[in-house]
Order: C-alpha cells, then sequence, then structure tokens
C-alpha cells in the first residue's frame, strides 16, 4: 500500500485543524470578555440595588414625624452615592 499520497492530504487537514482550534479560541476570548462586561454590569445593578433598599429601610425604621424631609434626603444623597458609582 503506497502511503505517499496521504502525505500532502495529511498536511492539509492538519492545517485546517490549525486554523480552525485558532478560530475557536479567538472566539472563547470574545465570549469572556462579553461574559466580563455583564458581570461588571450586574456589580453596578446591584449597587444601585443596595443604595435603593438602603434607602427603604431607613423609611421603614423611621418613626419620627419628618420622615417626608428624610426621604428627599436620603433620595439626593443616594442620587450623589449613584453617580460616583457610575463614574468608577
Amino acid at each position: 500500500m503506497d502511503f505517499a499520497a496521504l502525505i500532502p492530504i495529511a498536511g492539509i487537514l492538519s492545517g485546517v485543524a490549525i486554523i480552525w482550534i485558532g478560530y475557536k479560541y479567538q472566539e472563547l476570548k470574545v465570549l469572556g470578555r462579553r461574559a466580563q462586561d455583564e458581570a461588571g454590569l450586574e456589580r453596578a445593578e446591584k449597587k444601585r440595588l443596595e443604595a435603593r433598599l438602603a434607602v427603604l429601610e431607613r423609611i421603614v425604621t423611621d418613626r419620627g414625624i419628618q420622615t417626608a424631609g428624610q426621604i428627599e434626603a436620603l433620595r439626593d444623597k443616594d442620587v450623589e452615592e449613584l453617580r460616583s458609582l457610575q463614574g468608577n
């Protein structure tokens, strides 16, 4: 049996395999970056929701008559905190 004809075919197939592996590697890098970006957005959203929850907890635990004024003060404070978080 003559294997000489199989040598060029093996070379071509190995070249195709190397190109395919390189493509898959690049695809995984892009997917990894996208996942990191989404995780960053989710962290920012979580911080925003935690800040809102803190405001609600302060409102619920408040027993004074000046609740409305304190709500506005907390909203203003939280808006400033959120702006500083978004700047990071």
